[in-house]
This record gives C-alpha cells, sequence and structure tokens, in this order.
C-alpha cells in the first residue's frame, strides 16, 4: 500500500519517528504541500494523511486509487466527508490526543494575563528591577486564581480537564454545555450561555466551531462580562468575532484575553488583536507537546493498521 502524508512537519518536525507508520506500506513524508501539488503528491496513494491540506470533493474525484484518508488532528473540516463517503473511502481522526497538553495551555495564558511572569521577566533584564527603590516592583495588579469563577463554554474531554485544574486552584466553576449531567459532575454548576458570561471572571472556550458558535464571543456578549474578567480561546478561532474583541480591550471593557488560535492561521499583519492591549497570544502551540504529538503519531500509525486489517477505528466518514 502507498502512503502519502502530505503535510508531516508540524506533527513531526523531527524529534519523533515514522517508522510505525512506514511499516505498514511505501511510505512517503511531505513537510508541507501547496494546494498546486496536491494531486501531483496524492496520485496513486490508496491511503493519504493529512492536517491542514485540503481534499475536497475536487480532489477525491481524480484520486481513483484512494481508499483512505486520516487526518492528524481531532477537527476533520479539511475534508469533504460527504464526497469522500460516496466513493466508499475511510476517513479517520486522532481524538483526545492533546488533552491534557491543551488544558495545561489554558492555564500558562490564564497566569500570564493574571502575573505576568513573562512579562515581568522582561523588565528585570531590561535592569528595572535594578534599579528599582524598593525590594520588589510589579507592573500591573496581580491576581490570585482562588476564589474567582472560571466559566467553560463546552464538556468535552478538553472542557472537563480544565475544570479539574481550575477546581484545583480554588476557582467556583460554571459549565453551558448541551447535556449537562450535574449527578456526574456534581462539583460544578451548569449554567446557560448567558448566565455564564455575566458571571465568570474567566471564560474559557471549548466548543466546537458550527454555525451556531461561530462568532460567539461578540460585542454583545464581552458587554456583558465583567470589566475584570479575562477571555481565553484555545479551541477555534473564528469562535471570537476578532475585531470586537480588540476593540473591546482597547477601551477596558474586559480585563485580558489569551489567544491560542486566530480565525486566520498565521495571522495577517493587520489583524487587530495583534495591537491589542492585554492581549497574549501564542502561534496555536496548546497541542505540540512532544508527548501529545507523540500520541497523534501513535494513534495515527494505529488507524491505518486497523484500516488494513479490515476494522477501521476513530472512523469519521
Amino acid at each position: 500500500m502507498k502512503i502519502v502524508v502530505l503535510d508531516g512537519h508540524a506533527a513531526n518536525p523531527g524529534d519523533l519517528d515514522w517508522t510505525p507508520l512506514a511499516a505498514l506500506g511505501e511510505l512517503t513524508v511531505h513537510e508541507r504541500t501547496p494546494a498546486s501539488l496536491t494531486l501531483v503528491r496524492a496520485a496513486g496513494a490508496q491511503a493519504l494523511l493529512t492536517n491542514k491540506v485540503l481534499l475536497g470533493a475536487q480532489e477525491l474525484a481524480v484520486l481513483p486509487e484512494l481508499r483512505y484518508i486520516g487526518v492528524l488532528a481531532t477537527g476533520y473540516n479539511v475534508i469533504d466527508v460527504a464526497a469522500a463517503r460516496e466513493r466508499g473511502i475511510v476517513v479517520t481522526n486522532v481524538p483526545a490526543y492533546s488533552t491534557p497538553s491543551v488544558a495545561q495551555q489554558v492555564f500558562a495564558l490564564l497566569l500570564e494575563l493574571t502575573r505576568g511572569t513573562g512579562r515581568h521577566a522582561g523588565l528585570v533584564r531590561e535592569g528595572r528591577w535594578s534599579s528599582a527603590p524598593d525590594f520588589c516592583f510589579w507592573e500591573g495588579p496581580q491576581v490570585e486564581l482562588a476564589g474567582l469563577t472560571f466559566g467553560i463554554v463546552g464538556f468535552g474531554a478538553i472542557g472537563q480537564a480544565v475544570a479539574r485544574i481550575a477546581r484545583a486552584f480554588g476557582m467556583r466553576v460554571l459549565v453551558q454545555t448541551r447535556r449537562p449531567d450535574p449527578t456526574a459532575w456534581p462539583e460544578v454548576t451548569f449554567v446557560d450561555r448567558d448566565a455564564l458570561f455575566m458571571q465568570a471572571d474567566v471564560v474559557s472556550l471549548h466548543c466546537p466551531l458550527t454555525e451556531e458558535t461561530k462568532g460567539m464571543v461578540n460585542a454583545a456578549t464581552l458587554a456583558a462580562m465583567k470589566s475584570g474578567a479575562y477571555l481565553i480561546n484555545t479551541g477555534r478561532g473564528p469562535l471570537v468575532d476578532e475585531a470586537a474583541l480588540a476593540a473591546a480591550l482597547h477601551v477596558g471593557r474586559i480585563a485580558g484575553a489569551g489567544l491560542d488560535v486566530l480565525s486566520q492561521e498565521p495571522p495577517a499583519a493587520d489583524n487587530p488583536l495583534l495591537t491589542a492591549p492585554n492581549c497574549v497570544i501564542t502561534p496555536h502551540i496548546a497541542w505540540a507537546t512532544r508527548a501529545a504529538r507523540q500520541r497523534l503519531l501513535d494513534t495515527a500509525a494505529a488507524n491505518v493498521r486497523a484500516f488494513v486489517e479490515g476494522h477501521p477505528q476513530n472512523r469519521v466518514g
């Protein structure tokens, strides 16, 4: 079986091993594939693995030998799943591999916003502590998390992991989800979305991107938030109206935002959030710990193996 990885660099920039996948067929790994080369590189492959390279109906129509697509991620919107199903092409993803890492990044962003560890370390290197008149100094408020209310929108595996960490910090946890389960989670309070945005000191987004949730953080929801509240988004960039968030930050409508995802990645140079005050942005790295990427590759290889053996797993199409 000919196996082609179209864009393997993000998952494995060289610190991991493709050998388990190579053992399943004739493997070719491309670090990145521009749209102009997708069909050239995919030609003749029975199995394609992709992270962000689009495989729509037009591409699938001219790849007659293709029988399997493995998405090197949890989200699979880069694939036209309906078109794949019509052609008998199995589509799989890799669920839950990044849960601990993404939950960790949520609090890395929040702690930078509330304590400014990285910012203050930079000020020390600039000589600000050396020239201070006192034994200590700080810029901006120092905020304690214990006793604050942490709101979670979406309560899948990552949302649940975030809830546990928030509780460990001594925070009250509010959750908005389509399927509340107070019996299983007596330590959190389930509320509707409006109540969550109004009551939470921190709002963290962990819901899927749908027509309903696209732009859910907008001028109206930001106006409903506490003036001292923080927004964290490690989910999907389009959940947030970026112009509205930038405007809110410029006027101090909320205290700050921590973002690991944006609507366009890499962002355009004129994205208003890049110059917004009290906005910490990381370049979509929540998922990228070595441990998480190892789980990703292990599961991707296991998915291909299961397909070869006739019992596909983690099938989404």
